[in-house]
């Protein structure tokens, strides 16, 4: 047996059922072995970008690791886009890389200048080590067990991540006697939640009138979203999520108010603004949820923040009157064994926050208009997120996909609906799919940009090769609305690569779809647009719709900033967004505000 051989049995023992890879002559033997491991499927991507988010879209779809196999040099470097989402996402991913024999390495040469030695070669372990959460060359052949046991321990555990074993040939494709392979005990570091920090939590909430829970990613993380929900039943108080915590509670639920951040809902806003308690739940409260004046954040409110990572928790933004290290499932089945009162609250918070929930819609009646040509996107998502049932699988690129996705769609309980936030890297949303749609074994709804889309093409033919049923709507825009939008804002219009005009072009999606194969369809007017997209799900296979959407359009509401008489530019709290409402109505929606005139 090869040490490559044993990589693959040790994963297929493991668990793992798929790899994603771009073969390569430097991981020779680990494709080898791999093609031989009849228990692991592998799935051939035309980039190494590709694989990486692939490997994404299935870690987080299936709740496990993921594994990515490439080889030396660009192979490598070719992840680092995916590498660097899923450090900032907390997404457990095993990279394997292939490298050069070792002793054509810089790494055989302690102390030498060199930049390359071997053909093909770069250090890719340095490379990575900033962006994983553990990265190492395996240059003894024995150490393959530990260094698998080690890896995919660090992964998976705490605030998982992507980690890396990087083999040269001569390892990979040296003979071992698997019962020679000693494994090393592996350090426990589980957290230890303190009673007494739980305790001060109860004794908060049973004082305040005013409390709200920030549903976050963490809560996915740690596999707690069945305690979370017991948890929001039992406390009977207002809920809204995060950016990567989207798809936590329905949108119909009781006691959800609206989704919170510079892209957030006037309604989430507002409930986060005139809180007087806010429990931030395995949420790293990132400036795209807390602005940029982040002093504001939830300014009213005294604030518990959970996260395990004890570096989220002590960050210069939001500062937490009472801090709680801690897995957010830990924390969640020690409150709930606490059995907390919310005593002072009544139901009118509850009702306020629904009220405006109800008044300020995101989709407003105005982009329901038929307008011949195109759609608008946030119309077009309220409808789509209406017709997908409760088991759907949606993922998201960044820019409108993801933006209009948050602001105007509607979720169903059990579905998954994800895209990469920290990261958020154009091309996102179709190698993804093809790791979500292998990791849930059923049809999958990908929303990508005409841009994004351009930035991964090739993994159409992945999906063609592999009979994938993707169901791939391309929000065309005619160029990078997002970035229109600021070029727009800050310089006037002065554009420069953003659409046709200034030097971006998108071809005849169409065509494109006659290229793979694929079966197409299109809408441009609100006139049977429900109709098409069930069309669309209904089909079998993989399917390209291109929607077309009115250029005009712009993320609203959002935070935006103020321009003062002496030309600074100021960001404008949270719960104060753009189209900013008269002062009257605005102030009306301020507890705080009438609170303090009253005093006055």
């Amino acid at each position: 047996m090869r040490v490559a051989d044993y990589i693959f049995k040790y994963l297929a023992d493991y668990g793992i059922k798929h790899v994603f890879l771009v073969v390569g002559g430097s991981a020779m033997h680990l494709n080898n072995a791999l093609k031989n491991e009849k228990r692991i499927k592998y799935i051939c991507n035309h980039h190494e970008q590709g694989a990486a988010i692939a490997a994404e879209g299935y870690a987080r779809t299936k709740g496990c690791m993921a594994v990515v196999n490439v080889s030396s040099g660009p192979g490598g470097t070719n992840t680092l886009t995916g590498v660097i989402g899923q450090w900032l996402d907390s997404v457990p991913v095993l990279y394997l890389s292939g490298q050069v024999k070792f002793e054509t390495t810089i790494a055989s040469i302690p102390g030498s200048h060199l930049r390359q030695f071997g053909d093909q070669e770069i250090n890719i372990v340095d490379i990575v080590k900033p962006v994983t959460k553990y990265a190492k060359m395996v240059t003894e052949p024995e150490s393959i067990k530990i260094e698998l046991e080690k890896a995919i321990h660090i992964a998976t555990s705490g605030r998982p991540g992507p980690v890396w074993l990087d083999i040269p040939l001569n390892v990979q494709g040296v003979s071992i006697n698997e019962k020679d392979l000693k494994s090393e005990a592996i350090e426990n570091n589980k957290l230890m939640l303190k009673d007494e920090v739980v305790s001060l939590v109860v004794k908060e909430l049973e004082k305040v009138e005013r409390p709200l829970l920030i549903a976050g990613h963490g809560i996915r993380i740690a596999k707690s979203e069945k305690q979370f929900l017991k948890l929001v039943n039992l406390l009977h108080i207002p809920v809204v999520t995060t950016f990567n915590g989207f798809d936590l509670i329905s949108s119909e639920s009781f006691y959800f108010v609206g989704r919170i951040g510079t892209l957030g809902s006037r309604a989430g806003n507002f409930a986060l603004q005139n809180a007087d308690l806010v429990i931030c739940l395995g949420t790293r409260n990132n400036i795209r949820q807390v602005g940029y004046n982040w002093e504001t954040f939830a300014k009213n409110a005294k604030k518990i923040l959970v996260d395990i990572d004890d570096a989220e928790l002590n960050k210069k933004t939001v500062k937490g009157d009472i801090l709680v290290h801690s897995d957010a499932k830990d924390f969640i089945e020690a409150l709930l064994n606490k059995n907390p009162k919310v005593i002072n609250t009544d139901k009118g918070w509850l009702d306020w926050c629904l009220l405006r929930k109800k008044k300020y819609p995101v989709v407003l009646d105005e982009y329901k208009i038929a307008n011949g040509n195109c759609v608008h996107p946030y119309y077009f998502f309220e409808k789509l997120t209406a017709i997908l049932d409760d088991k759907a699988i949606v993922v998201a690129a960044n820019g409108t996909a993801c933006v209009g996705l948050f602001q105007a769609g509607s979720v169903k309980l059990g579905q998954r609906i994800f895209w990469n936030s920290g990261c958020a890297s154009m091309g996102y949303a179709l190698p993804a799919s093809i790791g979500a749609v292998l990791a849930g074994n059923q049809d999958v709804v990908c929303i990508e940009g005409d841009g994004s889309i351009q930035m991964n093409i090739q993994e159409l033919q992945t999906v063609k090769h592999n009979s994938l049923p993707i169901k791939i709507f391309i929000l065309n825009n005619q160029g990078y609305r997002s970035i229109e939008q600021t070029q727009t804002t800050f310089f006037k219009g002065d554009f420069i690569g953003c659409n046709k005009e200034s030097g971006v072009s998108f071809p005849d999606f169409s065509k494109l779809a006659d290229l793979y194969d694929l079966k197409f369809f299109k809408i441009s007017s609100t006139d049977k647009m429900e109709q098409k997209i069930k069309s669309v799900l209904a089909s079998k296979g993989a399917v390209i719709c291109e929607v077309v959407l009115d250029r005009k359009y712009i993320f609203s509401p959002k935070q935006s900033s103020e321009k003062k008489p002496d030309g600074t530019m100021v960001s404008k709290p949270l719960e104060d967004l753009y189209p900013f409402l008269e002062r009257d109505e605005f102030y009306s929606n301020m507890i705080i505000a009438d609170e303090k005139n009253k005093n006055d």
